[in-house]
């Protein structure tokens, strides 16, 4: 069994759920506040873009060990 894969797939997995999360929460704040849309915004995408990060280096790791 290919656990490199797994490992892989499962970074994949953990980040496509979190930036869903970010997101469906953002989208909330945002009709709870209109007028904060780009600080909820700037935040969301800092958020996400972290996590984007993580989720490469977890699958870059996992692919080498």
């Amino acid at each position: 069994m290919n656990f490199a894969a797994i490992g892989a797939g499962l970074a994949a997995i953990g980040a496509g759920i979190g930036i869903g999360r970010i997101g469906g929460s953002a989208m909330d704040a945002i009709a709870r506040q209109p007028e904060a849309t780009s600080k909820i915004q700037t935040a969301m995408i800092i958020s996400a873009a972290l996590i984007e990060g993580v989720a490469l280096f977890a699958v870059v790791v996992s692919l080498i060990a």
